[in-house]
């Protein structure tokens, strides 16, 4: 006999609180068989379905009351295992309010493993579109193929990212690594086509989001977008926030772009952000709703454990900034400063996180151990002079001198002869270019790789945040390997092509000069947006980037394609 401890029981409880019912093959979501009469609503932000697992699934839906003075309405809603609704398997009851943005979440349990599933949800005056989603199995090693997706920025373009996901019919789920929304008000970051692509911002919803209200209209803006309704419609996602859910470069107890003076407590703003979050998205915060806890993992049989990690709002100290390190006189970098700082032990995922992973790690039998998370975990070191560069035109002439460098250095080595001092100074000397990745937080990086590298589990961990695409090997600080990186571009966000104003014809040499002066670097892509899949089997996980060629134009072609593959 099995017994529940405390914990979870309370972990249970707390999940269980997260959503607006929770259904059993015992209870349904009307514990007392009560039936409540059916409200007339409008279903404008689809459906959706999430935090799929090998026996529960939530679903999701908003709808809102045609009578603006109601402010509880209820619903019915129904899972079956035909698109007929002719085999139902679970139906009940939900009621929300405007405490809840008139959102609903069901946490549908007790259901069959690797079961394709259909639902809907039914009002007074009609029915919602219906949504498809499916269980874990909870053996074997099928395959498992994921779209990873990161960056999502509505008045930068058209969601045609999201569309062409939807064209595939190959797919069992989605992967988002944050950045759904982005927080900035109607005249700010990427919004310069809003108006002529007609991506402006709702009218009542132009100034930066702080308020519950604020990204509560956000979310309501983005998810009338008819790629990314379909999109939930038709695969359960796996979702984890970023920075831009509450505001651009995060940390436990503030942001780069939170002004206390003006805005307020952060804690205040954090707060509103993860409640509207969480009301608009199909998750399972494993502490319940009040928690900021959104670390958590499936596992998909014998084949893959998934974790999803938070690098931003639970434990992150804040980021180093090199202008903190160069005397405002003499403009001289402290480098002994900067390296101490470095060294210093500092949060990413806080001690509480890591030890949880390592301990998800450690249990783990599944051939592959995938680490679903914002920000690039690789060492993306550049020779130290291009980081002093401040006039970005002549950085393409610069990256062209460092790469005719280091060719000259690696001709030598292949000859057996001693590179030129200087040339082997220049690109040998080599500084993160990306302090807010986990670049500025080498000491915790290291406590994961000794982890993984003692059970001798090689990751995989798939990375968004900065819009461009990078595939990349984990090497520890003695130069082994512990892993793979997939890093995704973005859906709509502009990318490193717009912040050193890379033309076009350029981006093919800046992705060569990247890949030839950082070591861990396999291949990137720095100027188109796209998405990725992964194909997960018992024998590789391959890694398939799709780019698109436009976010700018009604209409888009599909664009390049890359591959790479890891055997662990």
């Amino acid at each position: 006999m099995s017994y529940v401890s405390r914990r979870d029981f309370l972990k249970f409880s707390a999940s269980c609180l997260a959503v607006a019912g929770v259904s059993t093959l015992l209870t349904g979501c009307n514990p007392l068989g009560s039936q409540q009469q059916l409200s007339a609503v409008v279903f404008s932000h689809g459906v959706a379905s999430g935090d799929a697992s090998q026996s529960a699934i939530i679903l999701w839906t908003r709808a809102i009351p045609t009578l603006a003075t109601e402010n509880t309405i209820t619903l019915a809603w129904q899972l079956a295992t035909d698109a007929e609704f002719s085999e139902l398997v679970r139906s009940g009851q939900a009621s929300t309010s405007a405490e809840k943005d008139f959102t609903v979440k069901i946490d549908v349990q007790q259901l069959v493993a690797g079961q394709r599933y259909y639902y809907r949800f039914i009002a007074a005056n009609g029915e919602s579109r219906v949504g498809q989603t499916r269980t874990l199995p909870a053996e074997g090693l099928a395959p498992w193929k994921l779209a990873v997706f990161s960056c999502s920025n509505y008045p930068a373009g058209y969601f045609h990212v999201y569309r062409e996901a939807c064209k595939r019919q190959d797919l069992d789920a989605v992967v988002h690594l944050g950045d759904y929304i982005y927080e900035y008000p109607a005249d700010g970051y990427a919004s310069e086509y809003a108006e002529q692509l007609g991506r402006t911002l709702a009218p009542d919803n132009t100034t930066e989001t702080i308020s519950l209200t604020d990204y509560r209209k956000r979310y309501a803006l983005y998810r009338t977008d008819p790629d990314l309704q379909e999109l939930h419609a038709t695969l359960p996602w796996y979702l984890v926030w970023d920075d831009h859910e509450i505001s651009n470069d995060t940390w436990y107890s503030g942001a780069e772009n939170h002004q206390p003076e003006t805005e307020g407590d952060f804690f205040v703003r954090r707060a509103a952000a993860v409640q509207a979050y969480y009301e608009w998205l199909p998750i399972r915060p494993p502490m319940g709703e009040e928690s900021i806890q959104i670390y958590r993992s499936f596992q998909c049989g014998d084949l893959a454990s998934l974790y999803l990690l938070d690098t931003r709002l639970i434990a992150r100290d804040q980021q180093l900034d090199y202008k903190d390190f160069i005397d405002p006189q003499s403009g001289a970098f402290a480098t002994d400063a900067f390296r101490q700082a470095m060294g210093a032990e500092r949060a990413l995922l806080g001690a509480e996180q890591l030890q949880w992973l390592s301990g998800q790690l450690r249990g783990s039998k599944a051939k592959w151990q995938l680490l679903g998370q914002q920000v690039l975990m690789a060492k993306m070191h550049l020779p130290a002079e291009l980081l002093a560069v401040t006039d970005y035109s002549t950085l393409p002439a610069k990256l062209q001198d460092l790469t005719a460098a280091k060719q000259r250095v690696l001709l030598a080595q292949q000859q057996g002869r001693d590179p030129e001092p200087t040339d082997l100074a220049r690109v040998s000397q080599l500084m993160p270019y990306n302090l807010d990745a986990w670049d500025g937080y080498p000491r915790e990086r290291e406590q994961l790789f000794a982890t993984a590298k003692m059970l001798n589990k090689p990751l995989v961990v798939l990375a968004g945040d900065t819009h461009n695409a990078w595939h990349s090997v984990l090497s520890d600080q003695h130069g082994e390997v512990v892993g793979v990186e997939f890093a995704t571009a973005s859906v709509s966000s502009p990318g490193i092509e717009k912040y050193l104003s890379i033309a076009p014809e350029q981006a093919a040499g800046l992705a060569a000069a990247f890949q030839l002066l950082m070591p861990d670097l396999q291949w990137c892509n720095v100027h188109q947006r796209g998405f990725m899949v992964l194909d997960i089997t018992a024998a590789e996980v391959q890694c398939h980037w799709q780019f698109i060629d436009s976010i700018v134009t009604p209409d888009y072609q599909p664009g390049a394609t890359h591959q790479a593959s890891f055997t662990g």
